[in-house]
């Protein structure tokens, strides 16, 4: 575990470091900017359907890297494929800022049982509390609220998104394409892969209901 806590220290640097690089983003002019945006993830950034993910509020930081990730194919989303090839950097800096200047509206939680791999039955959302907050210390998960704060807020500086209200869908396809490699983008720290990797069936699950739940 502690060596997962080290990634992310590092890791917070390094996005930290790599921030003045980046354009200012000017949310009013992002506006202008979002039209086709909106039919899939909605015109505030909170998507009418878990098919596609809220963005409202995620933090203009993180935004904009899965934006630049998106466009340059470091990301790959079938949906965004070419939805992106006309935009400039600024562009981009842009529309990270007018959705995080949104606010994502809340999912909610629903109550849940799972099964743990020794086949007992459990509350989902009690067994998520102590992971999201407490980590498994048996199997090296760091509390998930370390990077994305005790409310799911996220910490927009370092560049670590907001959770809270998520659909709880897509947490869960998050979490299970780190565990499995198929989302590579959390950098060369590999923290939500190192991470993800140490979490259960029943741990992702039942963090994905408990996380659509949070707010402040």
């Amino acid at each position: 575990m502690n060596s997962i806590i080290k990634l992310a220290v590092l890791a917070l640097g390094m996005v930290a470091g790599a921030s003045g690089a980046m354009a200012a983003g000017d949310a009013a002019a992002g506006e202008a900017k979002v039209a086709a945006c909106a039919a899939c993830h909605g015109p505030d950034g909170n998507s009418p359907a878990p098919t596609f993910p809220k963005i409202a509020g995620l933090g203009e930081k993180y935004l904009l890297k899965q934006l630049k990730d998106v466009q340059s194919g470091e990301r790959k989303i079938p949906e965004m494929i070419g939805q992106l090839d006309n935009f400039n950097d600024q562009d981009l800096a842009d529309i990270a800022a007018f959705y995080a200047s949104k606010t994502m509206q809340l999912s909610g939680a629903k109550a849940i049982s799972v099964r743990l791999n020794n086949g007992e039955d459990v509350d989902g959302l009690a067994l998520a509390h102590d992971v999201y907050r407490a980590g498994n210390a048996d199997s090296g998960v760091p509390a998930c609220m370390g990077c994305h704060s005790p409310t799911g807020k996220g910490n927009a500086p370092a560049g670590y998104p907001a959770l809270a209200g998520q659909y709880p869908e897509y947490i869960e396809k998050q979490l299970r394409a780190f565990r499995a490699g198929e989302r590579t983008n959390d950098g060369e720290t590999r923290v939500m892969r190192s991470v993800a990797k140490q979490l259960s069936d029943a741990e992702i699950k039942s963090l994905a209901q408990y996380i659509a739940g949070l707010k402040d």
